[in-house]
């Protein structure tokens, strides 16, 4: 990893040293959440650290190692509907996987998969900015997932990484989600593809050393840095949200946990639950790491490229996400303090937040808001604009060099 800067490893050294007692540097803990609090109801109760795809890894390794993958996703490169046949020509394999695959639960409940999709849209900014900006910062202080996107082929394009991995964002959050002619669950089984790929491609390389990468636990965690923590922080802005909507929104991400390859037994039935699993599970997998502190200065390079270039600074991008994710994980991440705009961030967006909920009026928001808000709108509107570019595609090789 010859790009990383001397600068940039010693960020990430001294955030160590500050912050490693989280879990870096503490002894594991053992996995305590009870399968009682899951969609299931029951289970093994085994650590999903040990628990990873059963049915997906050994398909793709299979079409990896038999050269099946660029024409298979050829063939998949036009499917894109969730009602939408699969192309002639697939594997066998690959063909009943999908169809299998591509069956929502018997517990997703079509009425409250209408109410999150109108809750997505009413609350889309807000969404957009957790999932997009805080939840692409809270990702790169996982060390596992860090070091899983550095190695692998998209860590090299971070630019399209992100737009792909934006094409799953907003296909949960969009109005047809799970309907029909929406593409939330083509986007979820391709995903889970990716997701197998990868951990047999990673294994190969010379990079990679842990543990075959993007387990069940991995991916919870992963889940819980988006709608667990947009919950979380909507609440905190004091977001007025209706018990139905609530329930609903957790319901459009249970559903997709399911579609991500996620088993039933650790998906959490309840928002108390949920809270309950990602403080057992974050904490013991966060931390810095110099492939994170890299990745983060790559994203915020891009958003402060994006959000209106030549008026919307680098120092304001830090300043965002650093409000979003807190001291801890920006320290994690690298990113620098910032004097100015972080005291003007941190009293502007609740007075914005406010303004927009109908809780205080125009003349009590800061005129420096509305060059916030103008940054948030453009990271939205770039990232929706990159999705419509790419698709979701079965990488064939780890990150080109490493």
């Amino acid at each position: 990893m010859a790009d990383l800067s001397r600068r940039k490893m010693l960020i990430t050294g001294g955030a160590l040293g500050a912050m490693g007692a989280l879990s870096i540097a503490s002894p594991a803990h053992a996995w305590t959440w009870s399968p009682t609090g899951s969609v299931a109801g029951a289970g093994a109760g085994l650590d999903p650290r040990w628990v990873w795809d059963e049915e997906a890894d050994p398909l793709a390794a299979s079409l990896l190692d038999r050269g099946a993958v660029p024409e298979v996703n050829r063939l998949l490169w036009d499917w894109n509907r969730n009602d939408q046949p699969l192309p002639a020509g697939l594997p066998g394999d690959l063909v009943a996987f999908i169809e299998k695959a591509r069956q929502l639960p018997p517990w997703a409940d079509r009425a409250k998969l209408e109410t999150a999709a109108t809750f997505n849209k009413s609350r889309g900014l807000y969404l957009n900015l957790l999932n997009g900006v805080g939840g692409g910062m809270l990702s790169t202080a996982i060390p596992k997932e860090a070091r899983a996107v550095y190695y692998s082929k998209g860590g090299a394009d971070m630019e399209d990484r992100v737009a792909k991995t934006s094409l799953l964002g907003f296909a949960v959050g969009a109005l047809d989600a799970y309907r029909p002619e929406g593409t939330c669950i083509v986007q979820s089984v391709k995903t889970r593809l990716v997701h197998a790929a990868v951990r047999h491609l990673l294994q190969q390389s010379p990079h990679w050393g842990g543990d075959i990468p993007i387990s069940q636990e991995d991916m919870l965690v992963t889940w819980h840095t988006l709608p667990t923590y947009a919950m979380r922080k909507m609440l905190e802005w004091q977001v007025p949200i209706k018990p139905a909507e609530s329930a609903a929104y957790l319901h459009v991400w249970q559903v997709t946990a399911h579609m991500l390859g996620i088993r039933d037994e650790y998906i959490p039935a309840t928002w108390d639950a949920a809270n309950a699993q990602s403080d057992q599970i974050l904490p013991r997998n966060m931390g810095p790491t110099p492939e994170g502190v890299e990745l983060t200065d790559i994203l915020l390079g891009q958003l402060a490229e994006q959000t209106s270039p030549g008026s919307v600074s680098r120092p304001l991008c830090n300043a965002l996400a650093r409000y979003l994710v807190g001291d801890q994980v920006a320290d994690w991440d690298g990113i620098r303090r910032e004097p100015v705009w972080d005291p003007l961030i941190s009293s502007a967006w609740p007075k914005l937040v406010k303004f927009r909920e109908g809780l205080i009026p125009l003349p009590l928001v800061p005129s420096i808001a509305w060059v916030i808000d103008e940054a948030v709108r453009q990271y939205i509107l770039f990232f929706l604009t990159k999705g419509k570019e790419t698709k979701i595609e079965i990488p064939t090789t780890n990150r080109p060099g490493t």
